[in-house]
């Protein structure tokens, strides 16, 4: 009788007895076994890291308008310290009656709209991220000056009304501006700006 060994990766798999006469008998070795339930084990491993990936992805993602959310904003501002640049924050003027009179798939509409008009109208490198209900939140790297403009291209976008479900919707934004000096309150001051320009009117910009 001839006896023959099958390795793969210096790993016995198998032996094979052969006889004169005989058909060749196979016994398999519990290494194979332990073969295939590690190919198995690595494809669930992949299976739950992707997952763990996607539940990654969507807590740092708006889940209605896919636009970054407030936890990576402010993680932006940590690590936007020492940098040249502004943080604007804007509230919709005038959004709230379009949930009260045309419901709140209207609203979302008319906030995903926003969103695509906003990311139009931001240079390349900034950050654009929606906060929660009606805010939203840009930070831009560069002078102040010029941050002043990015404020008034991205109010001058809701300039033109919306058409959501054969309505005809206009409204407005309020933007507060706060430059980047390295303190640590930029948020702040930033909300700040924002409710001045509120309480002054439909549209202003404050810093």
């Amino acid at each position: 009788m001839i006896t023959l060994s099958v390795f793969l990766s210096a790993t016995l798999l198998a032996l094979i007895a052969i006889r004169p006469g005989y058909f060749p008998t196979f016994v398999l070795i519990p290494a194979i076994a332990t073969l295939l339930l590690a190919f198995v084990r690595m494809a669930i491993a992949l299976k739950a890291a992707r997952s763990i990936g996607y539940e990654r992805l969507l807590a740092r993602t708006d889940e209605l308008t896919n636009l970054p959310n407030r936890r990576t904003l402010i993680s932006e501002i940590e690590n936007f310290m020492g940098k040249d640049g502004s943080l604007m924050l804007l509230d919709l003027d005038g959004f709230k009656p379009v949930n009260d009179l045309h419901g709140h798939a209207a609203g979302d509409k008319v906030l995903q709209q926003v969103a695509l008009r906003f990311s139009r109208a931001l240079p390349h490198g900034a950050l654009l991220a929606r906060l929660g209900g009606d805010e939203f939140g840009v930070l831009y790297e560069g002078s102040y000056e010029s941050a002043m403009d990015v404020a008034l291209a991205l109010r001058a976008t809701l300039s033109y009304p919306f058409t959501v479900e054969n309505h005809t919707i206009q409204i407005g934004v309020s933007i507060g501006v706060a430059a980047n000096n390295g303190a640590p309150d930029l948020l702040r001051r930033a909300d700040d700006a924002m409710y001045r320009a509120k309480r002054e009117g439909l549209g202003v910009c404050r810093i």
